[in-house]
C-alpha cells in the first residue's frame, strides 16, 4: 500500500545528483538552474540546502552573482571520489592499518595501476631496491 509519496532518496544520492547537474553545466550555475535540471518536484530550498552542505564539505565553491550565488564543483567525478577517500582516511587514527588493508584488498590490476601512479609521483617507498642494483 502506498500513500502517494515518492520513496526517500538514499544517503548522499541527492548530493550526487546535484553535483552531476553542476558537472553538466557550461560554467558556474545557479541553484535555480540546478533545480530545473533535476526536476521531479524538488524544492528550491532543498537545492540550496544541498549546495550549502556541499560547500561546507569543500566540494563546491560559490561566488556572488547579483543578488544570488553561482555554484561550481571543485573537481570532476574522479577528483570527488579521491576527496571522499581522503576525508575517510583523515578520520582514522591508524592510517597505516587503513592503507595496508586497502592495498591488500586491491585486485592485481588495480595494485599494478597504483604502483605505476606512485612511481610517477615519486611516492615509491625509499627502502625499495633500485632496479639497476644500486642502493
Amino acid at each position: 500500500m502506498t500513500d502517494g509519496r515518492r520513496p526517500r532518496r538514499g544517503q548522499g544520492e541527492l548530493e550526487t545528483q546535484v553535483l552531476s547537474a553542476l558537472w553538466e553545466a557550461d560554467g558556474p550555475a545557479t541553484a535555480g538552474w540546478v533545480q530545473e535540471r533535476l526536476g521531479a518536484g524538488l524544492a528550491y530550498t532543498t537545492v540550496i540546502t544541498i549546495l550549502t552542505r556541499l560547500l561546507a564539505k569543500g566540494v563546491v565553491t560559490r561566488e556572488r552573482s547579483g543578488r544570488s550565488f553561482v555554484w561550481t564543483p571543485v573537481a570532476d567525478e574522479a577528483g570527488l571520489a579521491a576527496h571522499r577517500m581522503r576525508r575517510l582516511l583523515d578520520g582514522e587514527s591508524d592510517r597505516e592499518a587503513v592503507l595496508a588493508s586497502f592495498v591488500t584488498s586491491l585486485g592485481a590490476e588495480d595494485e599494478k595501476l597504483l604502483r605505476e601512479l606512485l612511481g610517477r609521483t615519486g611516492g615509491e617507498p625509499t627502502s625499495r631496491p633500485r632496479e639497476d642494483g644500486e642502493g
